[in-house]
């Protein structure tokens, strides 16, 4: 089955399940519990396929595990010119483009390259095959459970769900605060996961304020500043200081799995993947 562009589904979905946000008077961060960042340039690199080892992509894992049986966020990397044989996945994923040109879809289907800021989603069970074109690729990717496997077509099989191709330029963006939202997928009832895109203004100075469960960012595009006296590193070990600010580049992750305040900085414009299970606000301190 083919990919499909769906500009407009993704608006009926963001009116359907989108939530009210305005803003409130700017408050002392009131993070509970320590949040965790993961800059890019410190994650520890592997293979996507091990089988296949250096003609596999690389991948690296931000939160969770991509081995085990556990919802996972990885970062994978691509070889300009990489062209997979036709394969099929034991669980759907999702992907978004950071940088470079990737084109997700059936053996026989015309190339999409798709460009930074842009979604898809590949179902589990469907022949498909993945390439890159850019002079480097790098992409996040997103698994509801785990493991991530690869396994040849003939053991493909239709799990009823439908993939999506959505290219950045097709993306609708709404209002949301200060910033602005692009809904991709799921549900933003309280305590349902979803995810969607976040755009921060250049010179944009404030608040995002999650009252999640789960909350978790990717940044995609810009150079995001982060300040929080309560963010550990990688390693679980605590931020040298109170309201440390971190420059994240993109690839880079911080989430937390409880309610917390974060300030933001970003001198241009700045777009971040959220997963999240909560209701979030997005103030300036302006």
């Amino acid at each position: 089955m083919p990919n499909h562009t769906l500009a407009i589904a993704s608006a009926v979905l963001y009116s359907l399940f989108s939530y009210t946000t305005f803003a409130t008077p700017m408050v002392a961060n009131q993070a509970p519990s320590d949040a965790k960042i993961v800059s890019a340039e410190n994650v520890d690199w592997g293979y996507l396929n091990p089988l296949r080892g250096d003609k596999s992509p690389g991948a690296a894992n931000l939160w969770g595990d991509r081995t085990k049986d556990t919802a996972t966020g990885m970062l994978v990397r691509f070889k300009k010119g990489f062209f997979s044989p036709p394969h099929i996945h034991n669980i759907t994923y999702r992907g978004i483009v950071i940088n470079g040109l990737l084109h997700n879809d059936d053996p026989t289907a015309a190339r999409m390259w798709m460009p930074t800021g842009s979604y898809w989603t590949q179902p589990a069970g469907e022949d498909h095959i993945t390439a890159a074109d850019g002079e480097s690729n790098l992409i996040y990717l997103e698994i509801d459970r785990g493991p991530y496997l690869v396994k040849p077509s003939n053991q493909a099989f239709n799990n009823g769900e439908a993939p999506i191709n959505l290219h950045a330029n097709n993306l609708v963006w709404q209002p949301y605060g200060a910033g602005k939202r692009a809904f991709l997928w799921g549900n933003t009832s309280k305590g349902e996961i979803n995810g969607s895109l976040i755009k921060l203004p250049a010179g944009f100075a404030g608040q995002l304020i999650s009252s999640a469960q789960e909350f978790r960012a990717v940044v995609i595009t810009g150079q995001l500043g982060l300040v929080d006296s309560h963010l550990v590193d990688g390693n679980n070990a605590k931020v040298s200081h109170a309201n440390k600010v971190k420059s994240l580049a993109p690839g880079s992750y911080f989430g937390a799995e409880q309610s917390n305040n974060y300030q933001l900085h970003s001198a241009h414009e700045t777009i971040l993947y959220i997963r999240t299970d909560g209701h979030l606000m997005l103030n300036t301190s302006n």
